[in-house]
């Protein structure tokens, strides 16, 4: 006698894991699809398939959260632990991509200053400023000119 599913359980297989995951990842941007699955396949093949299968085929394509959601969540943590800029970059850019605008992304980031302390939060509002600014948008004040540094401490 087969058990009830019951919420959380495991659904059936209807694609494969890889497949689902490449569908997360080219949903969310394809520079993202193109880092885990050239560049880091490239040195890592096996781990690639697995970052694929596991991370976006069984996590992030899970159903209760949106994508949008879940983009906070990893922004969230990834600004908390201070340490991982790139993939941080990556799900700010995603982000945008998906439509969550600069001022949400930059709320999720400050409100992780309550728990990890502002130098994280200053850390990663730093190394994603030329992805959270932009010379076309009209509603920033403080938006570098095109060609100007993003870099701290140049103007």
């Amino acid at each position: 006698m087969r058990k009830p599913s019951r919420p959380g359980a495991a659904r059936p297989e209807s694609k494969s894991r890889y497949a689902r995951g490449l569908d997360v990842l080219l949903s969310m941007s394809q520079e993202k699809m193109d880092l885990v699955t050239d560049r880091l396949a490239e040195v890592a093949p096996d781990f690639a398939r697995m970052v694929v299968e596991f991370a976006f085929g069984d996590v992030f394509a899970r159903p209760a959260l949106d994508m949008h959601a879940r983009e906070l969540v990893a922004i969230a943590v990834l600004t908390a632990r201070g340490d991982a800029i790139a993939p941080l970059r990556a799900h700010v850019s995603s982000a945008t991509k998906l439509g969550l605008s600069r001022e949400q992304i930059v709320e999720a980031m400050m409100q992780v200053s309550i728990y990890s302390g502002f130098p994280v939060v200053i850390n990663a509002l730093t190394a994603c400023h030329d992805l959270l600014t932009t010379a076309t948008d009209p509603d920033c004040a403080v938006c570098p000119a095109p060609g100007q540094s993003t870099e701290v401490g140049h103007l």
